[in-house]
């Protein structure tokens, strides 16, 4: 727990949580390709309090949708509070902002000088969007891919480095498109081509792509469908909506200790034998290896 007790706080206005913004400056969290993303509400305290502990690969704090305008400083002012305690945390953490033009500049004017990952950009519609985000501060860049002028050139996008992450909104990209939420069933050929598209322009690019948050949290069994299609697909993170979510995507799309092994076996044949000047070969465990099969087996590696 960042705190161990959450009573100083109780009856505390939110400009007096000013008084306990800490100094800490938690070790930043590489996590090239995180398998699950969890949405967390900051006005919810006790969540906010086990973000040190949570096994969600990014923990994302939602300063934007489910807040009311009344209290989005309340909210604010409790991530400041977090995150400025927080010593350390295994998940990568990032600030879900408003848009930029409704708050979201002066979000992250605020929040920049504390400690954590990425700041992640709401309703983006143009690279100019993520040029304004980049000029307000020196973290990384995540984006919520939620409007049809972003989807329809998302590699227009990608105009720095540090915009490392774009997280599938599809209700409100079906809403901006002018389709109904109904179409989000797990056979819906307009969803595939959705999820499709995403993944394949983010992929070519250099953006890692994360699938879209199923909102029924209690329904496990469909969400398990969800991250199976997904991976499938060739997904390799889904949005989460609670722990139960993160623990099902975790292990979905983590990788079994079979294929690891297999991995290593054929990146240490290949490279042995291509030491001698051979690239194409037969392996007693796995057949034919050559440079695409040893490519694909780095990738695997990688992902560790």
């Amino acid at each position: 727990m960042v705190f161990e007790s959450l009573e100083f706080l109780e009856n505390l206005s939110v400009d007096e949580k000013e008084k306990f913004f800490g100094s800490g400056r938690k070790e930043r969290v590489k996590k090239p390709f995180p398998r699950s993303d969890m949405m967390l509400n900051p006005l919810n305290l006790k969540h906010l309090n086990k973000i040190d502990s949570l096994k969600a690969g990014i923990v994302t704090l939602n300063l934007e949708d489910g807040i009311s305008k009344e209290r989005k400083k309340e909210a604010l002012y409790n991530i400041a509070l977090f995150v400025s305690n927080l010593k350390h945390s295994a998940s990568y953490i990032v600030v879900r902002v408003n848009p930029l033009d409704e708050g979201g500049e002066e979000e992250i004017k605020f929040l920049e000088k504390f400690s954590f990952e990425a700041f992640r950009i709401s309703k983006v519609k143009s690279p100019k969007d993520i040029e304004k985000a980049l000029s307000l501060t020196d973290k990384n860049i995540h984006i919520s891919m939620e409007t049809k002028e972003a989807f329809s050139d998302i590699k227009a996008l990608k105009i720095d480095s540090r915009l490392k992450v774009a997280n599938l909104g599809v209700l409100d990209l079906l809403n901006s498109l002018g389709l109904s939420q109904s179409l989000v069933t797990l056979d819906n050929p307009t969803i595939e081509y959705i999820l499709s598209k995403f993944l394949i322009d983010c992929k070519s690019c250099d953006i890692y792509p994360i699938s879209f948050m199923y909102q029924n949290y209690k329904d496990t069994e469909n969400f398990r469908k969800w991250c199976l299609k997904e991976k499938k697909m060739g997904f390799g993170a889904k949005a989460c909506l609670g722990p139960a979510q993160v623990d099902v995507a975790e292990s979905i799309f983590g990788l079994e200790e079979k294929d690891i092994q297999k991995a290593r076996h054929i990146v240490k044949v290949f490279e042995d034998n291509s030491s001698k000047g051979i690239n194409g070969f037969m392996d007693e465990k796995y057949g034919f290896i050559d440079e695409p099969i040893y490519k694909d087996a780095l990738l695997i590696l990688q992902s560790l």
